[in-house]
């Protein structure tokens, strides 16, 4: 004998309302000679009982649940069992769902589409206190900022008469709607609408209107 003491191993509640990938991955868990798996549960309702009563060391929690979602799961859970490492899967990793878990406390966030090597490693290396993150979400996630930052970066600038009309355009209305509405003539307005177009590339007021949108230029998307 060495005299050395055996580690338990970590014990692992799987909460995803989907029973086949659940099935999978309890199966996957109980294969690994670290880590094991205590249960099952179907719901946040259901997955936040279990955790009261089975203090696992380490919860997966999915972040789309039939009667709630993971990130109030999380954080109900860490109210009563602070201890628990909490790792949130989805299948839609972005920017504001990364940001959900964190806030929530979560210590790891994976694609749930990823590879099981890569989740039995972030399972074994995830810490209270910190996140382990995909490579492949922050890689998709830096790309992501990339492309808004570059996208704002042509935002154009627009005189207050520009932005009024452009509101007008949101709502639906031609040169000659908004001519009457601003007590201007058509050929006024036209010169408007032309340089709206000009200024955000588009070939007709649909099309303004839809980059204008995207750009977040219109009242509605801030009042949204």
């Amino acid at each position: 004998m060495d005299g050395g003491q055996s580690v338990a191993p970590t014990r692992v509640l799987v909460i995803d309302d989907h029973l086949t990938f659940a099935e999978l991955l309890t199966a996957a868990l109980d294969r690994e000679p670290d880590l094991v798996s205590v249960g099952h549960a179907t719901s946040a309702s259901e997955g936040v009982a279990l955790c009261r009563r089975l203090l696992p060391d380490l919860v997966v929690m999915d972040v789309q649940l039939p009667d709630g979602d993971g990130f109030s799961a999380t954080s109900a859970i860490l109210e009563s069992h602070p201890g628990a490492r909490i790792i949130v899967l989805t299948a839609h990793a972005t920017a504001d769902v990364f940001e959900r878990a964190a806030k929530a406390g979560a210590c790891g966030f994976l694609p749930k589409d990823g590879s099981l090597a890569a989740m039995l490693h972030t399972l074994r290396n995830a810490r209270p206190g910190s996140l382990v993150v995909d490579p492949a979400i922050v890689a998709d996630l830096a790309s992501r900022r990339r492309e808004l930052e570059e996208e704002h970066r042509h935002v154009p600038s627009l005189t207050p008469r520009e932005r009024v009309v452009l509101e007008l355009m949101g709502e639906g209305k031609d040169v000659r709607m908004m001519a009457k509405e601003l007590n201007l003539s058509p050929l006024t307005c036209r010169g408007y609408v032309k340089t709206l177009l000009s200024k955000l590339g588009a070939h007709s007021q649909l099309e303004a209107v839809v980059i204008a949108s995207r750009l977040r230029l219109l009242q509605r998307d801030y009042e949204g």
